[in-house]
């Protein structure tokens, strides 16, 4: 992933439709992602058919998928899952927010959750929900986005190494 960086390092945010166009680089991201210790819902070593079989089934009426592209390669990816039940239908999660290891700092997660936001607005969605693992650099993401702490679960996600990990529950207001 480093030597594509070298080039041209203007990222680009793409909604994804189709699943097939960016299966492959979704889920070497996937991979990388979860072999580096992400807390996404998956344990290394994660196989590249499970990471195939999780983007195969990803995307429905209800997610909306937005890629960041650095030179062709899939540099990091969010998921905005839109609530469909009538009395949240003002409200949207956003999950599975995942920059390559190779490229983080570089803003791709910020600019990945902007356009989840800005979606977001647009479909009438003024709630967002989020979780993530105490402790993660991404809890500084959040906040520096202006998403409020909500709760704190103890023992909610399992490590590889077998410990369990609070998660932290955000929200934010979009208007």
């Amino acid at each position: 992933m480093q030597n594509s960086l070298k080039a041209d390092n203007s990222i680009k945010i793409k909604r994804c439709i189709s699943i097939e166009e960016h299966l492959g680089g979704l889920s070497t991201l996937l991979i990388d992602v979860v072999d580096d210790g992400g807390s996404i819902g998956f344990l290394p070593p994660l196989k590249r058919s499970e990471a195939n079989m999780y983007w195969e089934n990803a995307l429905n009426d209800d997610v909306i998928c937005f890629v960041a592209v650095i030179n062709h390669v899939i540099a990091g990816s969010v998921q905005l899952h839109l609530c469909s039940k009538q009395n949240g239908r003002h409200r949207s999660e956003i999950a599975k927010l995942m920059t390559h290891p190779d490229c983080r700092r570089n803003g791709i997660g910020r600019l990945l959750m902007e356009k989840a936001e800005e979606t977001a607005l647009q479909m009438g969605r003024t709630l967002l929900v989020l979780d993530t693992r105490e402790g993660d650099p991404s809890n500084l993401l959040y906040n520096s986005l202006g998403y409020v702490q909500g709760g704190r679960i103890p023992d909610y996600a399992m490590s590889q190494d077998g410990s369990l990990d609070a998660t932290i529950i955000y929200y934010k207001n979009l208007v």
